[in-house]
């Protein structure tokens, strides 16, 4: 259904607004009026009136007419591709490629018989220019020349397949997913840290001999509480919560004067007998004690090797670091809402902000510091991975955006939309829709600033890993933008420059060596299924989510091999809880149904029914295997899965030790503890890192997934 005003929807189709769009249970739902002139707002598109619209319209097809160069091209590796360049009509006109690595390739002019037209008080005319085909991968520089002046903006070649990284090899590869937050050891404080991270590598490659781990976002949270539970919440990309130091793991603990040392120990003492026990994770007075254990720390100060070493990543880091370690600084000052701030501090390259690094230098160069030890532990425990033997080591997960009170949308500004939030439409997650309060990217000021953002970040998440898991990759495509008031219901989709950041994630994945999987679960367009696999990016299949057109189970002959297959994921709970039925008196203690609770719980046993004779007619299920039925049918499960062709499997491990606990009910905030649940065995009782160690469930999971008839003992 067409807009009420066709300028309006000329708009909405040339910023790649939805005006309508399929739901979750394929019924056409049209968009209003309203929230496309909201979206269009956040732009900077005034379209409030027919005549804002029309006016609008016009600057919108003038616009490549101001700019000699587009500001950033990106082309696939040897596709054909052409440029075209904007001068004084009848002026001279020269294009090159400026190489990454060094030297230059001459662009070729080819006929364009566009009229010229008038910009303000110019004649400007358009040349297109035919860029060679053969050009190498990389970041590189278009180079402009036009009678007495020159410019350059930025040209990307990205490869056209990615595929699996060589590290892989033809094997199939398995991993456990986890939570890392969730999984305490002995020795962390209070919850898992990044040394419980390089000790579940090394338990799972030496004896599960699994092929990677898949962790929860790694992603920098606020730097004072109360912090943001969920992972999926961020206040910066690019950088590493520094929650998950292990103080301990800092080289100069060791080093520590006697009083120092005692001082951290007690108050790792004092956390551990108040948080220790309890069945939830309270992320805030870990920070607290953390927080003042890494003072005492950097504090005490570093060997001119170390020092140097810090330079270093600070150099390679560059200013988007200071500015991060600046804003960490500046919310314990003013509070966690910049937005709140007073003016003069709401943008990084204020007076006034340059005035307050002067003065709280240490203090900026203290969360700075933080940064370069996260950076560190993360690393060696992908080291830790790699020695143990995991051909794939440690997978990311990053998150599709971050708060909009963020650092990231401190420092990039203008780059992230304003009066809009990111969130999902209704689906068979919550029927209601969801409101994120995430910042969405502009796509016009990525493009602008040559998708710099993008790609550091990119960057960043592979720098120390084996490989990225997008959450909610359609993010690349279509975002649902949600305006500030309106319901989640009432958003709509906001194209992408899909082509571009995809082809990003691929170059940078193929300079790391790394694996990339797309979460494509939800409302996702079949098309994109199809793109992402064409471009060697994996997809996601969830067994229970897999269905034919009749609603039974997917044969797992007909899943993909490009995907990352799994029985369940996050969002759900795990495979004992789902049997269990928890989801469903969950969703309707909270109101999140739609449905009568009665008939869920009979579509679900019906579902249940269809699995049980499958995997019963397929000799998959063994009753009395393991502990109980359940165990026996979670074991069977899994055998369903490795069935498939998919060449990357995961086993949650939550499934492995028979945890039923949810860790997350999308749409609810506070309703649920969600991301606070620690991980439990069969009777709710929270487990330690060396529980799972010793768990026999572990091993005869593992044992499943390795193709083993009998339970791992030890063999490699």
């Amino acid at each position: 259904m067409a807009l009420s005003d066709p300028q309006l929807q000329r708009l909405a189709d040339a910023y790649g607004i939805a005006t309508e769009f399929w739901d979750w249970k394929g019924r056409l739902t049209p968009v209003s009026d309203d929230t496309v002139v909201a979206i269009l707002r956040a732009l900077d598109v005034d379209a409030a009136t027919p005549e804002a619209a029309t006016a609008a319209l016009v600057e919108l097809d003038m616009r490549p007419w101001r700019s000699a160069l587009p500001s950033c091209v990106v082309v696939q590796a040897g596709a054909e591709a052409s440029v075209n360049v904007h001068v004084d009509e009848g002026a001279s006109a020269s294009l090159c490629v400026r190489l990454e690595e060094g030297g230059e390739r001459a662009a070729v002019q080819i006929d364009n018989w566009a009229p010229p037209r008038h910009v303000g008080d110019r004649l400007v005319g358009e040349a297109t220019f035919r860029l060679p085909r053969d050009l190498p991968l990389g970041y590189h520089r278009l180079h402009l020349d036009s009678d007495a002046w020159s410019v350059e903006s930025t040209l990307i070649v990205t490869p056209h397949f990615l595929g699996f990284p060589p590290a892989m090899g033809a094997k199939r590869a398995w991993g456990y997913a986890t939570q890392l937050y969730s999984v305490r050891s002995a020795d962390s404080w209070g919850m898992g840290d990044l040394a419980d991270l390089g000790d579940i590598a090394i338990w799972s490659a030496t004896q599960q001999f699994a092929g990677f781990v898949l962790v929860n976002p790694l992603h920098a949270a606020e730097p004072m509480t109360p912090l943001e539970p969920s992972p999926y919440l961020p206040s910066s990309r690019r950088y590493v919560n520094p929650l998950y130091i292990r103080p301990e793991s800092v080289p100069e603990y060791a080093f520590l004067d006697e009083r120092s040392r005692r001082a951290i120990i007690a108050r790792k003492e004092r956390l551990l007998k108040d948080v220790g026990a309890e069945d939830r994770i309270d992320r805030d007075p870990i920070w607290d004690a953390k927080l003042a254990a890494l003072r005492i720390i950097f504090d005490f100060g570093r060997t001119p090797a170390r020092q140097m070493s810090l330079d270093d990543f600070v150099r390679r880091e560059g200013r988007q670091l200071t500015q991060f370690g600046t804003w960490c600084a500046l919310v314990q000052e003013l509070g966690m809402n910049w937005r709140e701030w007073p003016k003069e501090y709401r943008r990084p390259a204020s007076p006034e902000v340059a005035e307050f690094v002067a003065g709280h230098a240490s203090d900026v160069e203290f969360y700075v510091w933080l940064q370069w030890i996260a950076d560190t532990q993360l690393s060696n425990a992908q080291q830790a991975a790699k020695d143990a033997g995991m051909r794939v080591g440690i997978v990311n997960d990053l998150a599709v955006g971050v708060s909009k009170e963020s650092a990231e949308a401190w420092v990039l500004g203008d780059a992230f939309a304003q009066g809009v939030e990111v969130g999902a439409p209704p689906d068979h997650y919550n029927q209601l829709g969801q409101a994120w309060g995430e910042a969405p990217w502009r796509p016009d000021r990525l493009e602008d600033l040559s998708f710099a953002p993008f790609r550091t970040m990119v960057a960043g998440i592979l720098r120390h890993s084996g490989g990225v898991r997008i959450d909610h990759i359609i993010g690349l495509f279509r975002l649902w933008w949600i305006p500030d008031g309106h319901a989640p219901t009432r958003g709509t989709y906001v194209r992408y420059p899909h082509e571009a950041m995809v082809g990003i994630v691929i170059l940078e994945a193929m300079r790391a060596g790394a694996l990339v999987v797309g979460e494509d679960l939800g409302t996702v367009e079949p098309w994109v299924r199809d793109y992402l696999r064409d471009r060697g990016i994996l997809g996601t299949s969830v067994a229970w989510f897999e269905a034919n057109h009749d609603g039974t189970p997917l044969a797992p002959e007909a899943y993909r091999e490009y995907c990352m297959a799994s029985v369940t994921t996050h969002d759900m709970p795990p495979t004992a809880g789902y049997l269990a039925k928890d989801h469903i008196a969950l969703q309707h203690y909270l109101g999140l149904l739609t449905e009568d609770v009665d008939v869920e719980i009979a579509s679900f046993d019906a579902q249940l029914n269809r699995w049980r004779a499958i995997l019963a007619e397929r000799g998959l299920f063994h009753p009395g295997e393991g502990e109980d039925d359940v165990e026996a049918m979670v074991l069977a499960l899994h055998r369903y899965v490795l069935a498939s062709p998919a060449r990357v499997v995961t086993a949650a491990l939550v499934d492995a030790v028979g945890d039923r606990r949810t860790q997350n009910q999308p749409g609810t905030v506070d309703e649920y503890p969600n991301w606070r649940i620690p991980l439990s065995g069969p009777d709710g009782r929270p487990l330690t890192l060396e529980d799972v160690f010793a768990s026999q469930r572990a091993q005869r999971l593992a044992s499943v997934m390795n193709g083993f008839a009998t339970p791992l003992v030890g063999l490699r």
